[in-house]
């Protein structure tokens, strides 16, 4: 028997219960098609289930709809089944039932526009108490009374009502009650109702009452908008003691005199004000207070600010002209300054003539010459006072007519006339008889060897002309000496570098290791006090890109790597000053160890894009970022905040290991990752913590956030972070929860690490300490490669070819090298030589300098290992690696 069987004989069960007792469904109307049965009410219990049914006769295949308070009843759960050709029964069950279920159900079938409705069905739920009202939170006055309110029903009823306060049952003289009267508080408590039937009970949620209190001193007041008599101040609410705010106070304080100016009384929201009437060039101090209903907080401390000078509000007077032995001048009285801190004030002077030329000029002092003016056109002349707020009101236009400037011409050439005459006749002897003893000169010269050629000359045979060279040193300006006394550095700083400065005599420069918009990198020879020569790295800034104060920056963080000490950190040799003409300040030069294999980030992106790509072991990755931690523990523990914390700026000497460098230097060499907001500095946005970005504050979490966004460096193996979004976009990335994705083969342990760095809190980062020993822990997990497969080394092989004759960086937007490299000398020519262009990969944009993989050895070991065929403490790729098989080569 199927399952249509089954309906078939619940069916017939069902016509012999309809035949012997009354329906339970509404009989309709009298029409052809009509339901049977009789209304009923039923009761039942909260989770129960019900089947429902109504009998239809009359109608062949007919569409019956169910209904609940009017609208159609949406489930699965409803059938029709067939008693006889004309009689059929509709089922509608009802799963685990719930108070919405309640209310009136009936059955509706429509046949050529007329329409039979069954009687009502009425279902009661009941169930544990359902609140209606329940206690809410508030904030009361210590002592005094408040009211909590508590409202449940069923069914079944009644519900009784009992309060807690806390973990304390309250008790009444009444057996329920839906609102509690307490007289009053002095401290925070919670309220909580319970609500009781025959089925059970329920709890309400639970409220606190908090006591109001006085609210704390405003936050984050800011000044802005500032202007000669006004400013515009602004600040956060601090905690309002659970009471509005109803106004704040601006109480403004003039510093050099102690003065209040009246205090503002500022309706809030919005925490903003503006303050009027204050006085230009002046310094004051903002404090703020708020105020609720129970009292006022305490003023803030700060901040303070000065107004802007005033533009000058008199305008020159007595404006006159004067005849004077060089010339006619215009003099007029002097303009006091508004304020007495106010330095001597500059003068504008506005022209116009009758030919229409006219113009603007700024002098110092009352007097302005009018010599050099056209004399054949009339003039008109207005004056100003003039400061850095402006210029003041303009003086009245005094009019100088062509006739009176021409009798000051005249009296003037009457008295002066033969003096000018005098002194250009002298000046025209003093020339001829200069340029004749220079041209004797040089011809004396020129015709010294003409007697040895005399004889060809009468032959009619080849003339030979010879002209004498000129001296380099006759010819370009003198250098200035370059000392630490003549370039505008601080004593203090001169103190800490006199002991490492190298005078530029001692070392070579060599061929450029890499450059960028701010300088370059160069390789050098510095010869040492036993007379042998160390191969260094020089880094110097442009010449044409720096002031005095770029050098003592620059000099300033020579001076704290000066005191490093440390394997993984980079260590100062010294500091050198390169001369460069008089009127012009040196360049100043740092000079630190030769790091053999280059910066990590350019070995990580050649593993990967490079034109022999290699393996690097997840082991060997790890060891880096250990090196980095230890190098950055290091820092911190100097308290030293390095704010430039990147895989580029890490390098990697002769042993592999690597070591932390560029301590703020990088961004006045390297701008390919660098991002100028504005008029600051250019950052690493990509690097910066969020409160980096925000505030600009630097400290040693920031840091850790850098090394998280190096170790994903590390992993990706020289990838961009954030590829595809823009510099100027990252703080609101970041600010929305966004973070760097884990790579597809990264660790989650490695992640896991990664993303406690970069924590929008700087105190939940980790610090180097932790993360250090997190990673010995990590690598201590991992198989540990033998002593043999610990350094990298270059696969030489037949691979090298030309490339081993070139191990300088290529610039795919290289250029003629600036005035720097013009002005070296022979030697350092030659140490440039050409050799042949390597072969360049082309990556984003962001990097601009790809290493040739054959310049990661020297050429010597080149040279030796590739007629020795010396392939001894390879590294293979896999532990398991077979004869033939890659080998990873550096």
């Amino acid at each position: 028997m199927g399952s249509r069987a089954l309906l078939l004989l619940l069916g017939l069960l069902l016509l012999l219960l309809l035949d012997a007792a009354p329906p339970a469904w509404a009989g309709g109307h009298h029409t052809a098609f009509h339901f049977t049965g009789a209304p009923i009410n039923l009761t039942v219990s909260q989770g129960h289930g019900l089947k429902l049914n109504c009998s239809l006769k009359g109608m062949k295949e007919p569409e019956i709809q169910w209904l609940k308070d009017g609208m159609p009843v949406v489930s699965a759960d409803q059938m029709y089944i067939p008693m006889d050709e004309n009689h059929w029964i509709s089922f509608l069950s009802l799963k685990a039932i719930e108070r919405p279920d309640a209310g009136r159900y009936w059955c509706e079938a429509e046949m050529e526009g007329k329409r039979a409705v069954s009687q009502e069905i009425w279902i009661t739920v009941e169930g544990i108490p359902y609140f209606i009202l329940e206690p809410q939170d508030m904030a009361v006055l210590p002592g005094s009374h408040f009211n909590l309110s508590c409202t449940a029903v069923g069914p079944p009823d009644p519900v009784k009502i009992v309060w807690w306060m806390g973990d304390t049952q309250l008790k009444s003289r009444e057996d329920s009650l839906s609102t509690l009267t307490v007289p009053g508080i002095q401290q925070d408590v919670v309220f909580s109702c319970e609500a009781h039937n025959q089925k059970g009970l329920s709890s309400s949620r639970t409220a606190t009452v908090r006591v109001k209190a006085l609210p704390l001193a405003p936050l984050d007041v800011l000044v802005t908008n500032v202007s000669d008599t006004s400013a515009s101040v602004s600040w956060n609410p601090g905690f309002d003691g659970y009471s509005p705010l109803q106004f704040c106070t601006v109480q403004v304080t003039e510093l050099h005199s102690g003065r209040d100016v009246p205090p503002a009384i500022v309706p809030v929201p919005p925490f903003a004000s503006t303050l009027q009437g204050l006085q230009p060039a002046t310094n004051y101090s903002i404090s703020v207070q708020c105020v609720n209903e129970r009292g006022a907080s305490p003023f803030t401390d700060g901040p303070f600010f000065q107004t802007l000078e005033s533009a000058p509000s008199i305008a020159p007077l007595n404006i006159r002209l004067v005849q004077e032995d060089f010339g006619l001048f215009l003099e007029w009285e002097e303009v006091a300054s508004n304020v007495e801190k106010e330095g001597p004030l500059e003068y504008k002077l506005h022209w116009i003539q009758d030919n229409g030329t006219q113009g603007e000029i700024s002098v110092q002092g009352t007097k302005a010459n009018l010599t050099t003016w056209d004399l054949l056109k009339n003039l008109t002349v207005r004056v100003c006072a003039l400061n850095s707020a402006g210029c003041g009101p303009w003086s009245d236009p005094l009019l100088i007519p062509t006739k009176q400037k021409t009798e000051k011409q005249g009296n003037t050439h009457n008295s002066m006339s033969w003096v000018p005459l005098v002194l250009g006749v002298l000046t025209a002897l003093v020339t001829v008889v200069a340029m004749t003893l220079i041209f004797l000169r040089k011809r004396r010269k020129e015709t010294r060897f003409g007697q040895v050629f005399g004889s060809v000359l009468g032959r009619g045979g080849p003339v030979v002309h010879f002209t004498a060279a000129r001296s380099f040193n006759r010819r370009g300006p003198e250098l200035m000496d370059a000392t630490l006394d003549n370039i505008g550095i601080s004593d203090e700083l001169k103190t800490r570098l006199k002991d490492v400065l190298i005078q530029q005599q001692q070392f070579t420069l060599g061929r450029t290791l890499g450059k960028g918009e701010f300088g370059s990198v160069r390789e050098a020879q510095l010869k040492l006090e036993d007379g042998s020569f160390q191969k260094v790295a020089v880094k110097m800034l442009k010449a044409d890109v720096f002031c005095s104060s770029d050098i003592e920056e620059f000099l300033r963080e020579a001076a704290y790597m000066k005191e490093f000490d440390h394997p993984n950190v980079t260590k100062l040799i010294g500091v050198s000053l390169r001369s460069r003409p008089k009127g012009r300040l040196p360049v100043p030069m740092v000079i630190l160890p030769f790091m053999k294999h280059g910066d990590l980030h350019t070995f990580l992106l050649m593993s990967r894009i490079g034109e022999e790509p290699f393996n690097i072991p997840i082991q060997t990755l790890i060891r880096f970022m250990i090196d980095i931690c230890s190098g950055m523990e290091y820092l911190s523990a100097k308290n030293f905040i390095h704010r430039d914390l990147a895989s580029r700026n890490c390098m990697l000497n002769e042993n592999m290991s690597v070591c932390v460098a560029d301590f703020g230097l990088s961004k006045k060499i390297y701008s390919g990752d660098y991002y100028r907001q504005g008029c600051a500095s250019k950052l690493p946005v990509k690097w910066l913590a969020l409160e980096s970005l925000s505030d600009n504050v630097f400290t040693t979490y920031s840091d850790v956030w850098a090394f998280g966004v190096t170790m994903w460096e590390i992993v990706t193996r020289g990838q961009v972070p954030y590829a595809g979004v823009e510099n100027s976009e990252i703080y609101h990335y970041l600010i929305g929860g966004n973070r760097l994705k884990q790579p597809p083969d990264c660790l989650d342990d490695l992640y896991e690490m990664m993303g406690r760095c970069w924590n929008s809190d700087p105190k939940m980062r980790p610090n180097f300490s932790t993360l250090k020993r997190q990673l010995e822990t990590i690598l201590g997990r991992l198989s540990i490669l033998s002593a043999s497969q610990d350094i990298l080394y270059v696969n030489i092989g037949e691979s090298m070819g030309a490339l081993g004759s070139s191990c300088a960086l290529y610039d795919p937007f290289d250029h003629e090298e600036k005035e720097n490299e013009s002005e070296t000398d022979a030697s350092e020519s030659a140490a440039a030589a050409p050799a042949p262009a390597p072969a360049t990969t082309t990556v984003s944009s962001d990097y601009r300098y790809i290493l040739n993989p054959g310049c990661l050895r020297e050429e010597e070991d080149w040279q030796s290992n590739a007629h020795a065929g010396d392939v001894s403490g390879l590294l293979l790729v896999d532990e398991e690696a077979q004869e033939g098989e890659v080998v990873i080569n550096l």
